[in-house]
């Protein structure tokens, strides 16, 4: 079998697998849904979803449709789009700007922003950033209310350090030795200087410590985000929507060897054949191992064998983006998914406040509702 016919083949195996069998065919309305970036393995959640017809459950399924983050709150407020994925901050600026945006689901439990040091750096507080030079992509986006936030939380401003807007090269940059240290969104660049370090290719670093942002502070990250014009029209096709990540959401926490494979058909170059064997062996075996209703460290301890048995089999190297999904899996879990609260909604505004982006602080009541995570089960 030719290597691109036999991929396609094990694809399709753990796709058959993956959709439950019997599933009725019927009439399948398709709407867009609203992601930032480019495809990526982070939004395995929503490919799973369509992957496995758990929208098309509901009598309609999502094409996934990319761009940038002010267009898509325009897009949604206006009910163009009536979902996406749009981070808390977003949401508040949206509603102080008379754009009717609601978060329904919250994807992301910690957020994903934090400061990477050496291991050997003497920096190892908040606090001991006073007089460092920090690099940053700029002072925009999550990177930078994540970092107001953390400094807010240690008593300091950013006048306490040597800010240094560096694009978005925080692995380069660090291993330069450019800046002491670095924002980074801590699911994927402390790992990219981590295999830099190890393969001997940045300077006299050796390895890398995080200070996650949440390790201090609690702020709304991204999530699923529709209309308030749609939650009073169709509020059944929001409960369709929420129901249905949710359970894609588990099932990628469950199963990244399948996620990983069923996301293949979205982000490019993400497998070849000896990786998706690999991954094909390790969903089935994952699968054996779920059917037993393990707890939740158990499905933890599952995930970090798992990554084991890979690298032995395969190496580091061939891991990359699989270990990007491990990490990221690791915001996204907790004992119940989905759920916000205001405490962390208001201290969301307080950084906004302080970062001079509002003027006055909104109704956040208005802003988000838990009430359709609080009719799923579990």
């Amino acid at each position: 079998m030719k290597p691109l016919t036999r991929l396609a083949h094990i694809i399709s195996l753990a796709l058959l697998l993956a959709v439950p069998a019997g599933m009725a065919q019927e009439q399948i309305t398709e709407m867009p849904f609203f992601i930032t970036f480019v495809p990526n393995i982070q939004f395995s959640p929503l490919y799973v979803a369509i992957e496995k017809g758990y929208f098309a459950e509901a009598g309609f399924n999502f094409v996934p449709q990319h761009g940038d983050e002010p267009d898509g709150v325009n897009l949604i407020a206006a009910d163009q789009i009536k979902f996406g994925f749009i981070s808390g901050e977003q949401v508040i600026l949206a509603r102080a700007n008379d754009r009717p945006l609601v978060f329904v689901y919250e994807w992301f439990q910690e957020f994903p922003v934090g400061v990477v040091v050496p291991d050997d750096s003497d920096i190892d507080t908040v606090e001991a950033l006073a007089g460092r030079k920090v690099g940053i992509p700029g002072r925009f986006g999550a990177s930078y209310s994540g970092l107001v936030a953390l400094l807010a939380a240690a008593g300091m401003t950013e006048d306490d350090i040597q800010l240094e807007p560096i694009g978005f090269n925080a692995p380069e940059v660090v291993c330069m030795g450019g800046v002491e240290a670095s924002v980074i969104y801590v699911n994927n660049e402390p790992l990219q200087i981590q295999r830099r370090a190890q393969a001997g290719d940045c300077g006299s670093i050796r390895g890398v410590r995080v200070i996650p942002v949440a390790s201090m502070v609690d702020m709304i990250s991204n999530g699923i985000v529709t209309n308030a014009a749609t939650i009073e029209n169709d509020p059944q096709l929001v409960q369709a929507v929420v129901s249905g990540f949710d359970r894609a959401l588990r099932d990628v926490i469950n199963n990244p060897a399948e996620a990983f494979l069923l996301s293949s058909s979205y982000v490019e170059g993400l497998v070849d054949d000896e990786l998706a064997e690999a991954l094909a062996a390790e969903a089935a075996y994952q699968a054996e191992f779920l059917a037993g209703h393990p707890d939740r460290e158990a499905v933890a301890e599952s995930r970090a064998a798992m990554r084991a048995r890979l690298n032995d089999q395969l190496g580091s190297d061939a891991l990359v983006q699989f270990d990007v999904l491990l990490n990221t899996i690791d915001l996204w879990d907790a004992d119940r998914l989905g759920l916000t609260n205001l405490e962390a909604w208001e201290t969301t505004q307080d950084v906004l406040l302080l970062m001079g982006f509002l003027e006055a602080p909104i109704d956040l009541n208005e802003a988000f509702t838990n009430a359709f995570v609080e009719q799923l089960e579990g």
